[in-house]
């Protein structure tokens, strides 16, 4: 049962991923291979697209963990 949970918590936290990456391409923000790429290139990436990736990002991928922990929760 252990498993299954972690699924389920794993595919919300991919949807989330996918849907956050569409929203930052729209607004014009970096997504972390774009981040890459910016910095392979020797360029310095802007404090917008900073904010994004390393405040942002994460935290919308660690409260999708806690969708899915309240998902399952629900479920079961």
């Amino acid at each position: 049962m252990e498993l299954i949970k972690l699924y389920v918590i794993g595919m919300v936290i991919l949807v989330v991923a996918i849907l956050a990456n569409f929203l930052a391409t729209q607004l014009g923000l970096k997504t972390w291979y774009a981040f890459l790429e910016v910095m392979n290139s020797g360029q310095s990436p802007n404090l917008k697209d900073g904010l994004w990736l390393f405040v942002f990002y994460p935290l919308s991928l660690g409260g999708s963990a806690l969708l899915g922990q309240f998902i399952w929760n629900s479920l079961f």
